[in-house]
């Protein structure tokens, strides 16, 4: 598949990351997975993503070291942010950083595939994408 995306998902929780993988793969993606946000930044470097998946809480290094070191580099892949932290400081935050969305776990996969594809299409999230829609 000549327009194949390779997608890094970068979270300590095996059985989070494998589920992704797999649905992502199943899209068409080529998906390659770390485990801590040290191996995460050097596999950026490595294999250069398209879009990169990001945890926020990991051993080694977390992943707002890793927003840090690529907010101000060109070769800095889009980065959506998945997380169980509910402090609306910490999405400020990672937004400032430079992520194209914040989703916070648990989360419908259909949430995380409409950011990936959004992110592969260089968009950002509608305002409030978290917000529920008034009836």
């Amino acid at each position: 598949m000549a327009d194949q995306k390779l997608i890094l998902i970068v979270d300590d929780d095996y059985e989070l990351s494998d589920g992704i993988r797999a649905v992502l793969e199943t899209q068409g993606h080529k998906v390659m997975q770390a485990r801590d946000g040290q191996q995460g930044q050097n596999m950026i470097y490595q294999q250069h993503p398209d879009l990169v998946i990001l945890d926020m809480m990991m051993p080694r290094k977390g992943g707002y070291p890793v927003l840090e070191h690529f907010r101000d580099k060109k070769e800095a892949p889009p980065i959506i942010m998945i997380t169980a932290n509910e402090g609306s400081r910490h999405k400020a935050y990672a937004e400032y950083l430079g992520v194209i969305d914040y989703i916070r776990k648990p989360f419908a996969m259909e949430r995380l595939l409409e950011a990936v594809e959004r992110g592969l299409r260089g968009e950002t999230p509608p305002p409030a994408a978290e917000a529920p829609t008034p009836s």
